[in-house]
């Protein structure tokens, strides 16, 4: 296996379309935290043409709900949420600007699309993993519905945050790669 790529959030569109299905990568900067909840309250604020509370141009999006932090950490257990429970939104944040997301599992057909047209990469984090991602969790601020708890959004400073590029901006599907040598034709 190759050295993993070290990329910065947020990404440009440079480095959104750079990545391929199946690179490893350690992520620096700022990604913002955000789960299905959140999700809602920010499509239902941009249908009601409003501005959303957090710039999303350029953002890469983790969707975790991390439990609370132990004396002395910025973050307790930030392990990924399963993706498709922000399906329903994500074509309609991804057309605001967002520039890659974060999670585990599929995504519809649909978020494929939107993912493509944009050219917005999907990346997945090991599930199970929460406590050794939320080493490379520095700080941890909520911007935006802080009354969600840890389902709000929030701004998560990052140094060598690692995840797996899953569907590029191409739409190359490493899920659907990695499990082709195994099908009976």
């Amino acid at each position: 296996m190759s050295e993993p790529k070290r990329i910065t959030a947020p990404f440009d569109d440079a480095t959104a379309r750079s990545l391929r299905a199946g690179d490893s990568v350690l992520i620096s900067g700022v990604i913002i935290a955000a789960r299905d909840a959140a999700h809602k309250r920010l499509v239902e604020t941009l249908q009601r043409g409003e501005k959303p509370p957090v710039d999303l141009n350029g953002g890469v999006v983790y969707y975790v709900g991390p439990t609370p932090a132990k004396p002395g950490h910025p973050i307790g257990s930030a392990g990924p949420t399963t993706s498709g429970r922000m399906d329903a939104y994500t074509p309609a944040l991804i057309a605001q600007g967002l520039k890659g997301m974060i999670g585990k599992g599929y995504r519809k057909p649909e978020v494929v699309e939107a993912i493509k047209k944009y050219g917005v990469p999907y990346l997945a984090a090991v599930g199970g993993a929460g406590a050794l991602i939320a080493r490379s969790i520095k700080k941890y601020t909520v911007l935006a519905y802080e009354e969600l708890g840890p389902e709000a959004v929030a701004a998560m400073e990052v140094t060598d945050f690692p995840a797996i590029v899953v569907i590029d901006a191409d739409g190359h599907d490493y899920y659907s790669q990695g499990q082709a040598p195994y099908k009976q034709s």
